[in-house]
């Protein structure tokens, strides 16, 4: 069905032909060459490995696990885990990068590689393009038989990433333990499951909920963390008279919430809220991708701070975070990152830092929504067929609304007054991808469906 090799990763569907889906050869091969590009680096030989829940997980962590020691690592497989475990082991272990099984919210059929630098980030760009050429031309040497590496598994991260949590100056445990929360969690069949309820534990929650907790990614519904799919999650949090709910993504590094009264705090909302706390107690800068609300901007100006935007994709909100110096940032996916935690999407950091917020608010979750400033964004998507020239198209856009402001670092963002519309592709589905904000929800929704309708024509 498909193969996307983009700053996300290597992703495709399991199953068809080599080369056209993500197959036992793409796997062995994408592994090798970025095996080979490591070992251009520092020379260190160690390598993290970790997988979520999917179908078809041990299967490719077979592979993969194997394709490294054939390559002369020392891999150390944490197994079952979340995207930003792996992150965060690949600093702690001092390792040379690390693979991550997963891709994230799309459905069962798809896996992937994401691959991590020694700093426990994703290779940039430029990084990707050699270790794609070195696939392209199956570039890789492997080890002979008395350099070949070796293979242990390590489950020690669970406690390690949820210990780090517990320990952060900005987490209030006495605070979140005092609220008594009543939260259910929505673990989508997938390592969340394991990771969420024992967070909650930690963090002194002692009334939890786990919807969808069996582990077999066999995804109740569809992964990705939007309204139309957590309608389950919402009714469950009423009929418990629950405090809260929580969904995740497949490999947690995704974040949204869910009010007492079933409505959606906001996936965008959830780097807002996360951002208002941080703000409050460090002055500083902010980063979100051009694709989020620009609520955040006007919390960090309430704050005192400047807030810059970034191209879509985690290593690019990294980037720009680094080079502002931000004390928070993230993706309007409910996507947090901390810097001095780690540089990656984090749920779990996320989770701790929101109960903190809530907690020392003394309010309800649907109050603290309140607190925020109300914009809409429409998300929608329209696929791409093979044979489509997405420059063309979104140079018909761009020369069609030639006198709105309009910015093309990453796709197309058009500005009209006070609300906008971004266009760009995907770096994870063949799709493209139509954002547009407005203080209206109709008014949101008419205008990407009018962008929809220009780019249908122009196709």
């Amino acid at each position: 069905m498909a193969l996307i090799k983009s700053i996300s990763g290597i992703r495709g569907t399991i199953g068809g032909k080599p080369a056209e889906n993500l197959t036992p050869p793409d796997i062995v091969k994408f592994t090798a060459a970025f095996a080979t590009w490591l070992n251009t680096q520092q020379g260190l030989k160690k390598i993290i490995i970790g997988r979520d829940g999917r179908m078809s997980g041990e299967m490719v962590n077979g592979l993969c696990a194997n394709t490294l020691v054939a390559c002369g690592f020392q891999v150390i497989d944490l197994g079952l885990t979340t995207t930003p475990t792996v992150e965060i082991a690949v600093q702690q272990e001092k390792a040379a990068g690390g693979i991550i099984l997963t891709a994230s919210h799309n459905p069962k059929e798809w896996n992937a590689l994401k691959l991590l630098n020694k700093n426990g980030e994703f290779i940039n760009s430029i990084d990707g393009e050699k270790v794609l050429a070195l696939a392209e031309k199956e570039d890789f040497v492997f080890a002979p038989v008395d350099k070949m590496g070796a293979y242990t598994k390590d489950n020690s991260y669970l406690q390690k990433h949820i210990d780090a949590v517990v320990n952060y100056e900005l987490v209030d445990v006495a605070a979140i333990k005092k609220s008594k929360y009543k939260i259910v969690v929505d673990a989508i069949n997938s390592s969340g499951a394991i990771y969420i309820p024992a967070l909650l534990k930690a963090l002194g929650v002692k009334d939890v909920i786990v919807l969808n907790g069996e582990v077999n990614g066999k995804f109740a519904h569809n992964p990705e963390p939007l309204p139309a799919h957590l309608t389950n999650l919402s009714s469950e949090v009423k009929k418990q008279n629950a405090s809260l709910g929580i969904a995740v993504d497949p490999d947690v590094d995704r974040l949204c919430f869910v009010c007492e009264d079933g409505n959606m705090f906001g996936e965008e909302y959830t780097l807002v809220a996360v951002a208002d706390y941080i703000l409050s107690k460090r002055k500083g800068n902010t980063v979100s991708n051009m694709s989020s609300t620009k609520a955040l901007k006007e919390i960090t100006h309430k704050h005192g701070g400047e807030y810059f935007p970034s191209a879509v994709g985690e290593v690019n909100v990294v980037n720009k975070m680094k080079e502002v110096h931000a004390v928070i940032g993230g993706e309007g996916n409910g996507g947090i990152i901390v810097p001095d935690f780690h540089y990656g999407r984090d749920a779990l950091i996320g989770i701790g830092l929101f109960l903190t917020h809530l907690a020392h608010s003394q309010k309800s979750i649907n109050q603290l929504r309140g607190m925020y400033p109300d914009y809409f964004i429409s998300k929608n998507k329209i696929a791409l067929e093979t044979n489509v020239d997405v420059k063309e198209v979104f140079k018909k856009i761009k020369d069609k609304y030639k006198s709105h402001p309009i910015n093309t670092e990453d796709g197309l963002k058009i500005e009209f007054d006070k609300d906008w519309v971004h266009l760009r592709t995907s770096n994870t589905e063949p799709i493209i991808r139509i954002y547009s904000e407005s203080n209206f929800e109709t008014t949101a929704e008419n205008i990407a469906k009018k962008i929809m309708n220009d780019i249908r024509e122009a196709m």
